[in-house]
This record gives structure tokens, C-alpha cells and sequence, in this order.
């Protein structure tokens, strides 16, 4: 099944999968044509005008609605800034800390949204990690016995980067507001491939190089409306502290909304770079491609499995994500590493990962546009490899 009226239409617009099939949308995306044409628009624009021309700040502005329609949010929630580090790092230095709160995170979660939370310790805030018994398996329950009365905010990705584990977000995110514990997101992993409301979260951060099919260090910032006065902007300029005329006052006063957390001049060529991707996913549909995510999924697993690869991943149901990551005991077939120096000399991109105690994983995470019979390729060319 493919979301293009025809092959011809699918290729116009992923071109890469014209030679190749690109399988590591869980690290930087290939871009999809529509995406570059509108970067490349704007800068040939900017050739002859100056760069902050009308219809630029007008799409600036209209990737808020954009991006507010994907999230379930108010277009005055949104910040557009990333990288998704940006985001975190803001939330985790602009809460008033006290000596003694706690923030519940997880160690082996990807390093950008650890270091934020772990950085904290040094104002006296307590860090709790969380102890999954498998990588990124962060369930409701595991959450709920980590919170005392002193918790004042959890750190959570919504899919681990790994495993390809996606939480029970509104689940968790609900349980935390009735206790008044504020909820922050690493969304980086499912916004743009699964509905990734912001409901009952209150902070949330994603750049757009991964499942947004957009550029790099552009991204989405979330602070929940009414937690925004709770949050203080931790990077000042003229954008978000009220200057008129460009004068600088004597007192600090915010600007509302998104522009509150965006210090200067923004990344207008892929904040419109952003803006198309995320429209072409809102175009095919997020139901739509998380079942073409799935089945994907299901189909590389059903022929991986019989050559010996055993996997980290869930396979369906809800905590099931467009990551596949996979290995296989020694002896069973070539290992993780040789089998992705074999599918990279074949023009097939997989990611190389590693866990904590080193061991090798293949990590597949193919997009919408990806097809059934490309990951019949990814297995028939694994199974004619030779030890």
C-alpha cells in the first residue's frame, strides 16, 4: 500500500528513493522535494530583499498554526526554535528551582534530554532516575512509584530513541497533572509519524530533522499557556523582552506567547523548510502514516526474524513506533555491524547503534514514502550475505 496516487508522484518527491532506500529517519531525514524547493525559493528571494520580506515572516508566522494543528495546541503556544536540546535546556533553566525538588528522568535516554535534567543536581535539585527492566520501557507504573511529594517536574521522551518504545502519553501525562508534577517532552521521536498531543503535557520540544522531514535546527517549542509565567525565558534579546523602537528599557517585561521564548532574528529559511514537511505529513494524514509506519514495521520483522535477528522493539499495539532495532546472537549470521557496512555498499541507510554495554544494533526507521517491497530488498540482501 503506498499514500501516492502513483510511483511517479512518490518519486517526484523523495527522489533519494529513486537509487537507494534510506531507512534512518530516526537520526536526520532525507528531505522531500517540496521541502528544499521552498528553502531554495525563500533564499533566491533573499537574493534581492532583504530576508525578513513579508511573505517570509507572514509563512514564519503561519508554521505556528501548522504546527499547533499537529500538537493540539493554541498557535500562542508555540515557540519555533530548536534544536530539540534548545527547547529542553530552556524549561530546565527557567523553572524557579528549589534545593530538594526532584526531577524524575531516565539515564539511557538520548543525551539531550538527560544532561538538562542530570545538570540540575548542582543547584541542589534531587535527580531520580528511572530503572526500566528494558531500554526505553517507561510505563505508567514505573513513572507513578518514582514520584514523591517533593516531584516537581518528569522528563520524558515520547519513543525512545533505541528501542523504538513509545510511552502511554496522555496516560502518564494525566496521571501527573492530578498530582500536580509538570510533564516535559522529548516529542523528537513521534511528532510527525504518531499523534503526539500535548493534552497533558506541559513543555514539549522537537527539532524537524526527523520524523517533520525538515531541515535541521529547525524545531517546535510547547509551554502550556498556563504554566508560561512559571517558565522564565533564560535567553533574552530584542524579539522577546518588550523594546520598542528597538530601545532598551529599564524593566524586563515579556512578550506573550511563543515570541516569549525567542531571543532574536529566527531561522526563517527551514522554520519554512518546517512548515512545508509538516504540511505534507497533515496532507497524507498521522493516522495515515503511522499504519504505513506499522506495517512496515511488521513486514522487516517478519523477514528478519527467520534469519536469526532478535529485536528490541515492540511490533504492534500501542507502544509500537516507526524504530526497528534489531541484532542477533553470535553465530546466527553476521553481526549488526558488518551487516551495515554490507546494506550501506548497497545504497540502504540504516542507523549503527550502541546500548550502554556496547553491543551493536541495527536500527531501522523507514517514513511513510518507504515501500513493502523495499524492505523485501532490506532482507533478501541480508540473507545472500556470506560470514
Amino acid at each position: 500500500m503506498s499514500l501516492f496516487a502513483s510511483e511517479a508522484e512518490r518519486l517526484a518527491e523523495f527522489p533519494v528513493a529513486r537509487d537507494s532506500i534510506f531507512l534512518a529517519h530516526a537520526g536526520v531525514t532525507i528531505l522531500p522535494a517540496r521541502v528544499t524547493k521552498v528553502m531554495q525559493d525563500y533564499l533566491h528571494e533573499a537574493c534581492t530583499r532583504m530576508q525578513e520580506f513579508p511573505e517570509a515572516w507572514r509563512a514564519t508566522n503561519e508554521t505556528r498554526a501548522v504546527a499547533a494543528k499537529m500538537l493540539g495546541a493554541k498557535a500562542s503556544e508555540i515557540s519555533l526554535l530548536g534544536p530539540t536540546s534548545l527547547g529542553l535546556s530552556l524549561v530546565a533553566n527557567g523553572l524557579d528551582w528549589k534545593p530538594g525538588d526532584e526531577v524524575v528522568c531516565y539515564q539511557d535516554d538520548y543525551p539531550a534530554n538527560v544532561y538538562p535534567w542530570t545538570d540540575l543536581a548542582r543547584h541542589g535539585v534531587i535527580v531520580k532516575l528511572l530503572k526500566p527492566e528494558a531500554p526505553g520501557v517507561i510505563t505508567p507504573e514505573l513513572v507513578e512509584a518514582a514520584l514523591t511529594p517533593n516531584t516537581k517536574l518528569v522528563a520524558l521522551a515520547s519513543c525512545h530513541f533505541l528501542s523504538g518504545y513509545r510511552i502511554r502519553l496522555n496516560e502518564i501525562g494525566r496521571m501527573l497533572r492530578e498530582r500536580g508534577v509538570l510533564f516535559c517532552l522529548d516529542a523528537i521521536q513521534t511528532l510527525g509519524a504518531f499523534e503526539t498531543r500535548v493534552d497533558y503535557v506541559d513543555f514539549l520540544s522537537a527539532d524537524s530533522h526527523k520524523w517533520m522531514l525538515g531541515p535541521m535546527a529547525a524545531g517546535v517549542v510547547y509551554v502550556r499557556e498556563e504554566v508560561q509565567e512559571q517558565l522564565r525565558p533564560t535567553l533574552l534579546g530584542s524579539w522577546n523582552v518588550q523594546s520598542p523602537n528597538f530601545i532598551a528599557q529599564t524593566e524586563i517585561a515579556f512578550e506573550r506567547g511563543g515570541r516569549r521564548y525567542e531571543p532574536g532574528v529566527l531561522n526563517v529559511a527551514g522554520i519554512i523548510g518546517m512548515k512545508a514537511g509538516l504540511e505534507l505529513l497533515l496532507e497524507k494524514g498521522i493516522p495515515q502514516v503511522s499504519e504505513q509506519l506499522l506495517r512496515l514495521k511488521a513486514k522487516l520483522m517478519d523477514g528478519l526474524e527467520p534469519l536469526g535477528f532478535r529485536f528490541i522493539s515492540p511490533k504492534d499495539g500501542p507502544n509500537a513506533s516507526g524504530i526497528t532495532t534489531a541484532w542477533r546472537e553470535e553465530g546466527s549470521g553476521p553481526a549488526a555491524d558488518k551487516v551495515f557496512e554490507h546494506l550501506s555498499a548497497m545504497k540502504i541507510s540504516p542507523s549503527l547503534r550502541y546500548d550502554r554495554a556496547g553491543k551493536a544494533y541495527l536500527r531501522f526507521s523507514p517514513h511513510f514514502y518507504n515501500t513493502e517491497a523495499e524492505m523485501d530488498r532490506v532482507v533478501g540482501e541480508i540473507a545472500a550475505m556470506k560470514e
